[in-house]
């Protein structure tokens, strides 16, 4: 199973990310986020961030996730490119615990792709069944 794909939208980028489990599909979010910054291939894993959130469904729990990611991005001036998530449902709300690694931003080590001004709820979708697919757009 491919980890996600991205599809045309006017200005922006949209993306797929997949999984066979809700935990899997959103480290594969995590991964599309940050390929589309940069080759996550280049990004070692040398410092860790472990941060929690909840959020009252699934993709408020997405957009939630997405946000959380591009301001550790912004405020430790780091990439990622290693993303663990455990969600769990409790009381009708989602709990996500995350530990992300990655390292500080290096632009002679680093490809630099494109910038990620905001994450946006447009067409946002999380479906379960089988396996997983989420639905994201953010913007340039």
């Amino acid at each position: 199973m491919k980890k996600f794909e991205y599809f045309d939208v006017t200005a922006d980028i949209g993306f797929y990310a997949f999984g066979n489990t809700l935990n899997e599909s959103f480290e594969n979010a995590g991964l599309a986020i940050f390929n589309i910054i940069s080759n996550t291939n280049n990004i070692s894993p040398e410092k860790s961030i472990e941060f929690e959130i909840t959020s009252e469904d699934d993709v408020s729990l997405l957009y939630d996730y997405l946000e959380e990611l591009l301001f550790y991005h912004e405020v430790e001036f780091m990439l990622f490119s290693e993303f663990n998530v455990q969600i769990d449902e409790i009381d009708g709300s989602y709990n996500l615990k995350a530990c992300i690694k990655g390292e500080n931003i290096n632009w002679d080590k680093h490809d630099r792709n494109c910038e990620i001004k905001a994450i946006t709820f447009h067409q946002m979708e999380v479906n379960v069944s089988d396996a997983v697919r989420l639905k994201a757009i953010v913007d340039l």
